[in-house]
């Protein structure tokens, strides 16, 4: 899931004695394949979670060749099921148009009779999407204030007096006497819309594999920029040396409005394309009348890569297990002395059953890998049951969810096929888990429902109905779906942008957990039994929808698909 059950429970530890930790050990770290049945089957969802989350795909992330990689294995999967190609020419294969954009060799800004570098005194956040030359010739700067951490903007000069401005921002030194930094770019950028640049000085705090990877500039979807959309200030870290060069006297008690000097200079990026591509695969319907109508089943197929600085996987676990449940989802912070004591419990325990490791992969277990092997999974059932669906059934794999929905978005800006011959999407994103360790009412039958009837009744009515006849009933957990829901699912994964063009969409989720965009989510922590049955429902949803007499009812507004998504 794009950011905003496992055998062994580490919560259990807490409380559990020796004999316990003992009795209940993980599964293993790597598990030999085995053929697939056409039945879904948590040893088939086994083998193929392990390969696909496997430490040699390297966390998966788009722009990269492990990506290229994982999307490789979905290729040679559909290809071996025997379905149809719905990619570019004739291919399995939708490319999308992603491009890296590394900070240009030979950038300089000069404020009066001083240069400073780029890379070395200065680095821009990559916001080349807007043009990759930026002009600062004759602009005047001016310094803005503090930045508060806690996004009080009252510190701050207004956005009227900084407008046609480049505004110099300090930030609060932290504990260790060094200058605040953090993800504050989309804050101020929002903030001084109408500046032509922002030069946080904080660029002294930031190490350098950080500033490595900043420099090496971030991928982005390349999209056409309406002529008269709003230009977009480039928001860059700066030296202190250069802040206060740019304003001419030292910050520190300085007044907010001091004006500063003018700058000469350009920011220039480069522009590389990064691999990024889809997997769409179709089975053909059976009805000559209903064959040209589509049900979507799709997944993400990326995850969020590597670090390059190991650390240990069970303390990460642990201490995520006692002061973030939810990993991502849950603020970073420092342990308490009673955390710290809890987490050297749960540390102690696992090492008496296995060696410390150290970890650097983001395997994405549950985030998507349960979602990609589920959809395989599911598609291979429909090509091998003898009684084929009467609509065709498109199978998507999209690339790019954890950087911003990317390929769904581009597969349903230019679909392969109509896009308004898709009855209806159902997305599966994170069925792995669900476990009372993860979901406060979690057990083997949980699953959470999001946007199942925001567009069409009928659909969420199909789903509690096709739920009734399964062989166990799920106990559906709607509370994400409430309209204002803080944690935002609806728009945090792919089913939006098909609902965003009026398309029905059911998101299947079995929630959030510690392992979250964490070194941790790996297949042995993964309830494959529960995940079988979720794959098993969303089969049945789909084969109920596309064997319908009629067309799914839409009986609700659709969205502007050009607006922003409001859950």
């Amino acid at each position: 899931m794009s950011s905003v059950r496992a055998r062994f429970s580490l919560v259990a530890a807490l409380t559990a004695g020796p004999a316990l930790l003992a009795a209940q050990q993980p599964l293993p770290l790597k598990h030999a394949p085995q053929p697939t049945a056409p039945a879904i089957t948590a040893a088939d969802l086994m083998t193929r979670l392990y390969i696909f989350a496997d430490d040699s795909m390297m966390g998966r992330e788009v722009g990269t060749p492990y990506h290229l990689k994982a999307t490789a294995y979905i290729e040679s999967e559909v290809k071996r099921l025997g379905l149809t190609p719905a990619g570019d020419n004739g291919t399995f294969f939708q490319n999308i148009p992603v491009f890296e954009h590394p900070l240009a060799a030979g950038n300089a800004i000069t404020v009066e009779a001083k240069t400073f570098k780029g890379g070395t005194d200065y680095i821009p956040r990559d916001n080349s999407v807007f043009g990759k030359v930026k002009s600062f010739d004759g602009a005047t700067a001016i310094f803005g204030g503090v930045y508060s951490p806690e996004g009080d903007t009252s510190t701050m000069l207004s956005p009227a007096a900084a407008a046609g401005k480049f505004v110099v921002i300090a930030v609060p030194n932290g504990p260790n006497g060094q200058p605040l930094w953090g993800n504050n770019r989309q804050q101020l950028t929002g903030f001084y819309l109408q500046s032509v640049g922002i030069a946080v000085v904080s660029l002294d705090a930031i190490d350098q594999p950080t500033r490595q990877g900043l420099v090496g500039g971030t991928e982005s979807l390349k999209e056409e920029i309406p002529a008269d959309a709003p230009g977009v200030p480039t928001f860059m870290y700066v030296s202190q040396a250069m802040g206060e060069a740019l304003i001419g006297v030292p910050l520190t008690g300085l007044a907010r409005g001091t004006p500063g000097r003018q700058l000469r200079g350009t920011v220039k990026f480069d522009e590389v394309a990064a691999p990024a591509r889809n997997v769409v695969a179709i089975l053909p319907g059976s009805d000559p009348k209903l064959k040209g109508q589509f049900v979507a089943i799709g997944a993400h197929n990326d995850h969020i890569g590597f670090t390059r600085m190991p650390v240990d996987h069970d303390s990460i676990r642990a201490f995520n297990t006692v002061v973030r449940p939810k990993g991502e989802d849950d603020p970073p912070r420092e342990a308490t002395a009673e955390e710290n004591a809890k987490i050297r419990i749960i540390v102690d325990s696992l090492r008496k059953a296995q060696p410390a490791r150290l970890d650097s992969i983001y395997n994405g277990a549950d985030d998507d890998g349960s979602g990609t092997v589920s959809v395989l999974e599911i598609a291979e059932s429909f090509i091998k049951s003898p009684t084929k669906p009467k609509r065709s059934m498109i199978f998507v794999w999209h690339a790019g969810e954890e950087k911003g929905l990317w390929g769904s978005q581009y597969f349903t800006d230019h679909p392969t096929i109509s896009r308004d011959s898709i009855v209806a999407q159902l997305n599966i994103d994170m069925v792995g888990r669900g476990g009372v360790q993860d979901e406060k009412g979690g057990g083997p039958g949980y699953l959470q429902l999001i946007g199942s009837r925001r567009l069409s009744t009928e659909l969420g009515d199909l789903v509690e109905a096709v739920s009734k006849t399964e062989p166990s009933p799920f106990q559906f957990d709607y509370q994400f779906d409430a309209n204002g829901h803080p944690q935002q699912y609806y728009c945090r994964s792919d089913h939006y942008e098909y609902a965003r063009y009026g398309i029905p969409i059911v998101f299947f989720s079995t929630g959030g957990h510690r392992d979250y965009h964490q070194l941790t989510d790996e297949p042995q922590y993964i309830d494959y039994d529960h995940m079988a049955r979720v794959a098993n429902l969303v089969h049945d949803i789909g084969a109920r929808v596309a064997n319908l007499d009629h067309r799914i009812v839409v009986d609700h507004p659709k969205p502007d698909p050009r607006a922003q998504c409001v859950q």
